[in-house]
């Protein structure tokens, strides 16, 4: 599908993925933190993003993580909100509850407090849901400003899907 890129609006990343998920038949959720429906929100940029989006959550306290996602509260108690075992859980999650093949998990620290001195303020976790696979990753992107966490952490999270999504179409 080719896509028209008003202004610069339209994430080739995002365009790609919608297109790669559109050929599969899949369907794609977010469960968002630190990002606050950001991840979601760019996806929708891109026209027909609703062939491959209905819903995701974003869940900024732990109980709103454990309630609508299923993370586990022991999970948080000892790994902490910030970790990759409870982005994979919120990633499975969201997939799970909305019956997805793809669910994209992000928790962390966007700042500009709320670090520690073993989770910095700008670390983020990525938890990532392919067909049944889990994947994660954990990035520290300094303290460059809440704002720009943010915007990190979704770069990242397009970077991520792009690639897993090229290797996909190499081997099919």
């Amino acid at each position: 599908m080719e896509y028209l890129v008003k202004n610069g609006d339209v994430d080739p990343r995002a365009a790609f993925i919608v297109d790669t998920l559109t050929r599969r038949g899949w369907k794609i959720s977010f469960a968002e933190s630190c990002t606050a429906g950001l991840a979601a929100a760019h996806l929708v940029d891109v026209p027909s993003a609703s062939n491959v989006f209905d819903a995701s959550f974003v869940t900024y306290s732990n109980e709103a993580k454990v309630k609508y996602l299923g993370v586990s509260a022991d999970t948080i108690a000892e790994q902490g909100v910030v970790s990759e075992a409870v982005a994979i859980q919120m990633a499975a999650g969201t997939a799970g509850a909305n019956g997805t093949q793809v669910g994209v998990g992000i928790t962390g620290i966007a700042g500009p407090t709320g670090g520690t001195p073993t989770k910095p303020v700008g670390m983020v976790c990525f938890g990532f849901y392919i067909d049944g696979k889990t994947f994660s990753a954990t990035k520290q992107f300094g303290e460059i400003g809440r704002d720009a966490v943010r915007g990190a952490s979704v770069d990242y999270v397009y970077s991520f899907l792009m690639s897993m999504f090229t290797l996909m179409e190499k081997k099919s």
